[in-house]
């Protein structure tokens, strides 16, 4: 459940605290005052697009934070989990999990398992067709999601198979046009007859080249220096050392150590006269060398960033031709491989139809019950399911399934669409969370102003329902219905003042005897002695 929530520059909410409860959490309060930006809060710490005009007037972000308690969730050793998106008007977003930083996607993830959010978008939802099969899998459960699970993964390879069939090479022309062109490129590499080190040793050779005069210049003077200065002067100092070196044994030690320099130096003089004899390079040599280098360049720009990586796009190409070469072989491969996962995926489509149409029995014999409670009693609502095996496989199987209702004694059943109307279709999304209410394992319900149209015995028949709800769920209602008010194990009041020229939101836990005088204000918008003694007997049967 929510036990704390904290919500800061949004809107007209300048910095909002407060504390929920578990069971039925009612808001009620003044027009305009914010009931409708902590449901907004709760979808953008739920992972919902926000648009910066939400943020407060004057500020540079926004922030919503969760304290939520959740036994035996995986994320918390203790249960408790706090969560938290932070968003600046340059459009940045700081979304956290237990203080650990996360994506808004994975946020969205999270909280998706964690809080439903149901307004009036979803009575929308409900008269799309294609939404009806997923209400009715998840009141199969898990019996259907496992099957359900395992021919996705069919599926999907399904449709891999399909996409690489379609788009083998096309037809012979379109074949013939590509083979040509990977001939070519395979063509063009082999004759270039590329080595993997070559470039590197290419470049090296040619910086020399380029800097010879440079190199040159240097070694002269290199070996003039040695020839001319070095040795002459080590030799010198050798023959100091020879007249003296029978006076001591450390003159002798160095005579041995300057006359090894002097051969060192030597070789030394000769190694380097020797590189020079080495740099000359000619004209034609240079020009071999830049037209390699010019070719490498070339094919690295059609076909990789180094000679490794031209070398691998060689070995695709090879692969290529030989698929192309090879195609009606793989073709038949292919058509194999589809024709065994039919097989495979058609078992699965029997076996979940046969669920979808158990259950849909079921679904319809509990909604209808409902129904009843929410005060339509001539209504029947039913689920009609077509399986045909002519049908092109869908993420669903090869089922289709509507939703269907008559609203009068005598009326056929038509779509919901056709017939529902906004007040009618908010009972019957009712009457549906209240069936799923026992399987669905999401523990925070949110309902926002489903009471739009609806009033009387309606209005106190979905108080009830909610009601219901909130024995397996936290249930958090924005109502303008004393009726649902009156169901409230928690009554919240939220309003709205003006402070330092800034209009700012409230929102306050009220006692019993202001729930009373809550409840008679929506009753007849004052607070009077009928409307109080009418508040009293909603709140007395509520």
């Amino acid at each position: 459940m929510i036990s704390t929530m904290h919500i800061k520059n949004i809107g007209i909410i300048e910095d909002l605290t407060v504390e929920f409860n578990n069971g039925f959490n009612v808001l009620t309060g003044e027009t305009g005052a914010g009931k409708t930006l902590i449901i907004d809060s709760l979808g953008i710490i739920s992972g919902d697009r926000f648009s910066k005009d939400m943020i407060r007037k004057g500020e540079n972000h926004s922030f919503v934070e969760l304290n939520l308690f959740l036994p035996n969730n995986e994320n918390s050793i203790d249960s408790n989990i706090v969560v938290s998106r932070e968003i600046f008007d340059n459009g940045r977003n700081t979304c956290k999990i237990n203080g650990r930083l996360v994506t808004v996607n994975e946020l969205k993830e999270f909280m998706s398992n964690i809080i439903d959010i149901h307004g009036q978008n979803d009575n929308q939802i409900l008269l799309k067709k294609q939404e009806h099969i997923k209400y009715l899998d998840n009141f199969i459960g898990d019996e259907i999601l496992n099957q359900k699970s395992e021919y996705l993964k069919l599926f999907n390879n399904y449709n891999q198979i399909k996409k690489e069939l379609k788009e083998n090479y096309g037809d012979e022309k379109e074949k013939q046009r590509k083979l040509d062109l990977l001939k070519y490129q395979l063509n063009e590499i082999n004759e270039a007859d590329l080595k993997k080190d070559e470039e590197n040793e290419l470049n090296e050779f040619h910086k020399m080249m380029k800097n010879s005069e440079k190199i040159c210049t240097n070694l002269v003077e290199i070996e003039q220096n040695l020839s001319n200065n070095a040795i002459d002067a080590i030799n010198n100092a050798i023959r100091c050392f020879e007249k003296i070196e029978n006076l001591n044994k450390k003159y002798q030690n160095k005579l041995t150590e300057l006359k090894n320099i002097y051969y060192e130096v030597q070789e030394l003089s000769r190694d380097v006269s020797s590189m020079n004899s080495d740099l000359f390079f000619d004209e034609e040599k240079r020009n071999d060398v830049e037209k390699r280098l010019d070719l490498i360049y070339s094919l690295k720009r059609k076909y990789g960033n180094s000679i490794d990586e031209i070398l691998e796009y060689k070995k695709n190409v090879e692969n290529e031709i030989y698929n192309i070469e090879n195609s009606e072989i793989r073709n038949n491969e292919l058509k194999q491989q589809l024709n065994t996962l039919e097989d495979k995926m058609l078992i699965l489509c029997i076996n979940m139809n046969k669920l979808r149409k158990k259950y849909s029995l079921i679904l319809s014999e509990h909604i209808n019950k409902e129904l009843i409670e929410l005060e339509m009693i001539n209504a029947k609502f039913s689920v009609y399911i077509d399986f045909n095996t002519e049908n092109h496989f869908s993420e669903n199987g090869l089922n289709q399934v509507e939703f269907l209702i008559s609203t009068n004694i005598g009326d056929d059943a038509k779509p919901l669409v056709k017939i529902a109307s906004g007040g009618e279709i908010s009972r019957i999304m009712l009457a549906i969370k209240t069936v799923l209410a026992d399987t669905d394992k999401v523990p925070i319900l949110i309902f926002d102003e489903i009471d739009t149209g609806i009033s009387g015995k309606a209005a106190k028949a979905v108080g009830e329902q909610i009601k219901t709800i909130s024995q397996k769920h936290q249930v958090l209602c924005v109502t303008h219905q004393p009726s649902i008010a009156a169901k409230g194990d928690y009554n919240y009041y939220i309003n709205k003042k003006v402070k330092d020229g800034k209009t700012i939101t409230n929102i306050k836990l009220l006692s019993e005897k202001e729930v009373i005088n809550e409840i008679a204000r929506i009753s007849s918008g004052e607070i009077t002695v009928n409307s109080l003694n009418h508040a009293k007997e909603l709140r007395k049967v509520g």
